[in-house]
């Protein structure tokens, strides 16, 4: 199966969960900005969660479709039409042979992701597929996707099969059948979100009295300095007690560091292997997609939690996911 890029979009790329147990050599995790919308995404389609998606940000592309497809867009909202008709997100989606999926400028959010059934099918560097496009490999080629690329997907496995088939025979002369189950929107609530829960940092009590309110009471702005590497953020300056220096250390997915400019930084998805700022705080893991969402401009303030509060509220989440394909499975006869 294949799928020609029409008109690539901003920054439309290949990812997957990432690319694990290489930072030692300084190789980046990179995957997914919002992982809970790409593995949504997965799972409308039938695929494993670890399957690679195309990550669309700010304006989507458009794509010509050269075989029948099983499809499903999960994230923030940019409008995407089949062939001029509004086709809805969070469901599956088959789409015919010769059809044109475009998406616009992103109404709500960020980020999407879109989800073939079987997988986008591209090679395998150091157990992930997905784009490391400063180092150059990875995804398609190493880079952003341009026109006149073309994609293939995996064979997709038997559910996936089940659901391509259930829709494709109600097609007809339609260029598309959507199903008439889907995710609810109540799932997506971060999009609309801008409070996020954060863990004390280990330098957190080296900051000013001061300083420790601001963080909590504030609201931060999204700079346009900002990407996939880390978020920076504009807000009253953050100062420490006292001059200090640190030993690089590793950090994680929702390290919050502060410079000597005062003004946080939010390691995301392709953030550095390590860093020796003041680390004033952590994203709790469960709300890392907010990030994944806002743009710049966007606001965004931070809500202290405990560690224990923090994996209670990822297990929930993970138990949601559970749930929901299970519950998927029985809506669409699958069960």
């Amino acid at each position: 199966m294949s799928v020609e890029i029409i008109q690539p979009g901003v920054c439309t790329t290949v990812q997957d969960m990432g690319r694990y147990g290489f930072q030692q050599h300084g190789v980046i995790v990179g995957g997914a900005m919002d992982s809970f919308a790409m593995r949504m995404a997965n799972m409308l389609v039938g695929n494993q969660p670890k399957d690679a998606v195309l990550e669309l940000t700010l304006k989507g592309p458009s794509l010509l479709f050269h075989e029948d497809l099983l499809i499903a867009v999960c994230g923030g909202d940019f409008a995407p039409v089949i062939d001029g008709k509004r086709v809805a997100a969070n469901r599956p989606v088959w789409i015919k042979r010769g059809s044109t999926l475009q998406f616009s400028h992103v109404k709500q959010g960020c980020r999407a992701y879109l989800a073939a059934a079987g997988g986008w099918d591209v090679p395998v560097v150091m157990d992930s597929r997905s784009t490391n496009f400063r180092a150059g490999f990875g995804g398609f080629e190493g880079r952003m996707l341009r026109a006149k690329d073309l994609l293939k997907t995996n064979a997709p496995g038997e559910y996936s099969r089940f659901l391509a088939s259930k829709l494709a025979k109600q097609a007809g002369s339609d260029s598309f059948v959507q199903a008439d189950w889907f995710v609810p929107k109540a799932m997506f609530t971060y999009l609309r979100n801008e409070m996020v829960r954060v863990i004390r940092g280990e330098q957190y009590d080296d900051f000013t009295a001061q300083s420790c309110h601001q963080f909590w009471e504030q609201s931060f702005q999204v700079s346009p300095q900002s990407d996939r590497m880390g978020y920076r953020l504009a807000g009253q300056q953050l100062s420490l007690s006292s001059p200090m220096e640190l030993t690089s250390e590793g950090v994680t997915a929702g390290t919050i560091q502060v410079p000597p400019s005062g003004q946080p930084i939010v390691l995301l998805a392709d953030r550095q292997t390590i860093g020796g700022y003041p680390k004033i705080g952590y994203v709790a893991s469960v709300d890392l997609p907010i990030f994944a969402q806002l743009k710049p401009g966007n606001a965004v303030r931070f809500q202290e939690v405990s560690v224990g509060e923090a994996q209670k509220a990822l297990f929930d989440r993970e138990m949601e996911l559970r749930q929901l394909r299970v519950a998927m499975e029985l809506t669409s006869g699958w069960r």
